[in-house]
């Protein structure tokens, strides 16, 4: 998502709406889902996914590094050299955890606006394409191995390492970019999930009365 993307409004209360008819709600809702869904799911957020997890992992390989030469440092120039690994890496790693908790929060509001103009009405036709079937997918697919492969390093890489050959810094390092990759997937898994799940919940759902639409103009795009 853009940085330069503004979440709608939500849906106005019952006693101001101001829709001529039902035909331009469903209009505008049609719009703003379409929006929000791109927001939220569009194949350009795995991307920008997967590069905070990225720029994290480069962070995670300094600090690692750093701490694998602190471990091995028998002069100055080493312990130097792993004060500034250290530093380089907190400077990759901390803006990649801040871009990544700030996604964060603007998904949880971009599934609550999802989940009201969603449920203001029915409109079969229109929310047809709003399933992307093939993008859920492309999110759950890549985004399941990632964090299957983060468990691997986590657990089953630590457990089989052998004492005297394989130091404590190397096993942080190692667990340190498993944890990145388990919950980049995680991120991603969870959203593929929540995305069907809001389709059946809410586009697929029991059918709702018409929403209330009084005269006067609607959302203009």
């Amino acid at each position: 998502m853009s940085p330069r993307f503004v979440l709608p409004p939500p849906p106005p209360p019952v006693e101001i709406r101001s829709w001529p008819d039902r035909d331009a709600l469903l209009a505008d809702r049609s719009f703003l889902l379409g929006v929000l869904v791109r927001a939220h799911i569009g194949p350009g957020r795995l991307g920008l996914l997967w590069l905070w997890g990225a720029v994290g992992a480069i962070g995670w390989s300094f600090i690692g590094t750093a701490i694998i030469a602190f471990e091995d440092a028998y002069d100055v120039i080493s312990a130097i050299l792993g004060v500034v690994m250290l530093a380089m890496g907190a400077a990759a790693l901390i803006p990649a955890a801040v871009l990544l908790v700030s996604g964060l929060r603007r998904d949880v509001a971009l599934r609550r606006l999802l989940t009201q103009w969603g449920e203001l009405d029915r409109d079969p036709a229109r929310d047809a394409g709003l399933r992307l079937p093939g993008t859920g997918l492309g999110w759950l697919l890549p985004s399941f191995a990632l964090g299957a492969l983060g468990l691997y390093l986590c657990v089953v890489v630590p457990a089989g390492a052998v004492r005297g050959e394989d130091t404590y810094g190397l096993m942080a390092l190692i667990m340190g970019l498993g944890l990145l990759a388990w919950l980049v997937g995680l991120v991603g898994v969870f959203k593929a999930f929540w995305h069907r799940r809001w389709i059946v919940r809410t586009l697929a759902g029991a059918a709702v009365r018409p929403a209330p639409v009084a005269e006067g103009g609607g959302v203009h795009r």
